[in-house]
Order: C-alpha cells, then structure tokens, then sequence
C-alpha cells in the first residue's frame, strides 16, 4: 500500500478524499432546528429529531447522526413555526357587500413523515396551504356582515378560520398556530364610493337622533326648572308678598326696558305718568 501511494500520490489522494466524504457524509449532523425523514430508495426508513409537542427546540434529538451512503436520503424539514401568505382576495358578505381580504397563517410541521408523503417538499406543503387557506377565509368571511368584518368582532371569526383551516391542515401533517387578516379594503370605484356614502348617510342619522334626543332632554330639564322656580315663587308670594311683588316688578322692569339679554332690544321710547300703576315700585313701597 505505502509502495502503492508513493507510485501514484495524486491517485492515492482522490482515494482518499472520496473515503472522507463518504464518512462524512454517513455522519450527518442534525441541527436543532430540524427534522429529518431518511428515505431509502423513495421508502422512508426512519424520522430525525422529530417534533414532539412541549419539547423545546435544542433538547435532546439533535447532533450526529448515521445514514448508509448513497442508499438513503435525507429530507429536511423546518420544525419552527413558518408563515404562509394569502394572496388578496375578494369576499362576498352576507348582505352583499364586497371586501379585498388579506391574510396569512402560522404553522408547524408537527408530522414531517405524513408531510413527506402528502407534500414531499415544504414549497409543495406552501403551495397547498395557501390553496387551502384562501378558500377556508373565503367561506367563513362570506357567513358574516359587512360591519362584523370591519370590527374588533373580527378576532373570533378568524378563530374560526383557524379551526376549520385546522382539520384541513391536519391532512398534511400541520398544525395552525394562528390565522390574521393584515388588511381589509373596500375595491376601488363604485363599491368604495358607495361604502362611504353609506356611512356618511348613516353618521347623520345618528347625529340627528342624538340632537332629537339632547332636545327632548332639554325641554325636560327646563319644564322642571320652571316648576321648581313657580314653587319658590308661590313659596315666597305666601311669606312675603309685598317682597313677591317688588320681585316681578323687577323682572318686568329688565325685559321691558334691558331686553332678555340674549337679543339687543330696539331702541324704544315709553311715555308714562309718574302716578302710573307700573311705576310704583319707583316711588316707594305701597302698603
């Protein structure tokens, strides 16, 4: 062998270099956040650092690992939680009304071997999930009102959207950590004019009802005020009547000659004798 290397050393160095890849490519290393399905001639053999619910990503299941040689494959899989986009798309609500709808969902590959046999590959797994989650968004969008898809309402309707879209991912080997609606936009044009006509129509509605409802409040207060002021009055007319009298005296003399006080009275010329009724209270109490 020695005699052999020295006679052909550029031979015995491919040799050697293609012993060290094969060995290490018998040893792979499993990092932590993977999960691994060795497949032997298309058959999976076995799964590496397999997810399992509670266990934290690093604990035991990673590191070095073995594999036969250009016999078994292995296919990589993510064990983190992964995004998936919807597309925009339009929602048809129950009364009608039209929405560009956005969305994404959250998951994890809790089974990579039925995620392999299903999927094969995590950007075929992507691609179905997006199929799925479009139409799972579409349908249960479609069962609610214009005003619920608009309002904090929403979170529970995108509950329900995770549950069902749940059931379907399942099929695949993953788990719906969550469902989000980024964005809701009414389509430009018509639809979007109408919507904001609606609206407006509907604020000065609400405006007038609550100034109906201020008015009719007002002339309550005020009818109970004047009720209360005529018990005093009449309270003080038996107590002290010539007092009762100087006292509306007093505020015929301001409306007569000030005004109310709210309008700028017209100039205004009265002629009276000084021994007129109206004017006693000018001349001294009367007994």
């Amino acid at each position: 062998m020695t005699g052999f290397i020295r006679r052909r050393p550029l031979v015995s160095a491919v040799i050697a270099l293609i012993v060290v890849v094969v060995l290490l490519s018998s040893f792979p290393i499993v990092p932590e956040t993977k999960q691994a399905v060795v497949v032997r001639f298309g058959k999976p053999e076995r799964i590496l650092n397999r997810y399992e619910p509670g266990r934290p990503i690093g604990a035991a299941g990673a590191g070095l690992s073995y594999r036969i040689p250009f016999v078994d494959q292995i296919v990589w899989i993510d064990k983190r939680v992964q995004d998936v986009d919807m597309e925009s798309q339009p929602v048809l609500s129950t009364d009608q009304r039209r929405l560009m709808v956005d969305a994404f969902a959250r998951y994890r590959i809790v089974d990579p071997l039925l995620m392999y046999i299903r999927s094969t590959t995590e950007d075929n797994l992507k691609s179905q999930l997006q199929t799925i989650l479009r139409s799972e968004v579409r349908n249960e969008l479609a069962k609610q009102t214009f005003g619920a898809l608009l309002s904090p309402e929403r979170q529970g309707i995108m509950d329900d959207v995770r549950k069902s879209l749940n059931i379907q991912a399942a099929k695949f080997g993953v788990e719906v950590v969550d469902v989000r609606i980024k964005k809701t936009d009414l389509p430009d044009g018509a639809p979007l004019q109408s919507a904001f006509e609606s609206m407006r129509t509907a604020r000065l509605q609400e405006a007038r009802s609550i100034r109906a409802q201020g008015a009719k409040q007002a002339q309550i207060i005020r009818a109970q005020a004047d009720a209360d002021a005529a018990k005093t009055y009449a309270a003080s007319f038996g107590k002290d009547p010539q007092f009762y009298d100087f006292y509306r005296a007093m505020q015929s003399y301001m409306t007569t000659f000030v005004g109310d006080g709210q309008e700028k009275p017209a100039p205004t010329n009265i002629i009276l004798s000084p021994q007129n009724e109206y004017l006693k209270q000018f001349t001294g109490r009367t007994k």
